[in-house]
């Protein structure tokens, strides 16, 4: 399709019920750090003029619904059709180095996995976890314009923007990352190193523990001790006699 067409033929944008209500409704969208800088990127590598009505898109509450996994958003938005579009947008997923940068520096720097943990995304992650390059993005919607992005996909971006503004933590999803997978990534760095003594040979062991001795007549309850010799000796002298017995024989024993 010609990127000239005139897609006014298709009618104006139809009106949404109970979509996702933007808080900008003038000026620039995003008011925190990772909200403002995510949006940023995007306006250096997409089209401004559909940004400029994706804008409008998402002030209108043209996105219906949006649901965020692993690199990924994809939302319905409403536009002239009777039905929603359904618009995507991709960030490619850090492995290999980029993910071992991230780490690192997590590892280096005192504190921040705590941050990470407690739903704050530290500003120095920002290279890292920002797109840079057009590369590392990619829009794509079912509606007619080949656009990149259309206006339905750069109202999710705003939109998006201003989730960030609420949830920082949001960005490590979009980069295909979670706080399980930093954590382990820093403790498998941090683990105990292999030793070369793969048998143990020059291993110092401790010493072996002290057993505390105590006779069994210490251990004992005299009292049913004492019964059960009654219900055999004839008298209580016996039975006196038997326990002594005992006793002179478990000494005899422990010694």
């Amino acid at each position: 399709m010609s990127p000239f067409e005139d897609y006014s033929k298709y009618g104006p944008r139809r009106p949404v019920k109970g979509g996702v209500q933007s808080r900008s409704r003038r000026g620039s969208f995003a008011r925190t750090w990772w909200g403002r800088a995510f949006i940023d990127a995007i306006e250096q590598v997409a089209d401004a003029g559909r940004l400029a009505r994706g804008r409008t898109y998402a002030r209108s509450g043209q996105v219906v619904n949006y649901h965020i996994e692993s690199g990924l958003v994809t939302a319905e938005v409403q536009g002239s059709q009777p039905r929603p579009f359904t618009a995507q947008l991709t960030l490619r997923t850090l492995r290999d180095e980029r993910l071992d940068e991230v780490l690192d520096l997590i590892r280096d720097t005192p504190g921040m996995l705590a941050q990470i943990a407690s739903g704050t995304i530290p500003k120095e992650l920002g290279p890292l976890l920002l797109p840079t390059t057009a590369a590392e993005l990619n829009f794509g919607c079912s509606c007619p314009d080949q656009g990149w992005p259309c206006k339905h996909v750069a109202a999710v971006c705003y939109i998006i923007s201003e989730r960030l503004d609420d949830e920082p933590a949001v960005m490590l999803t979009l980069r295909g990352l979670d706080l399980d997978t930093l954590i382990g990534g820093v403790q498998r760095e941090n683990g105990p190193t292999v030793s070369d003594d793969l048998y143990g040979e020059n291993i110092v062991l401790p010493d072996l523990p002290r057993v505390e001795f105590r006779s069994a007549m210490d251990d004992l309850d005299p009292l049913p001790l004492r019964q059960a010799l009654r219900m055999t000796a004839e008298d209580e002298r016996t039975a006196e006699s038997g326990l002594r017995e005992l006793r002179a024989l478990y000494q005899s024993l422990d010694g």
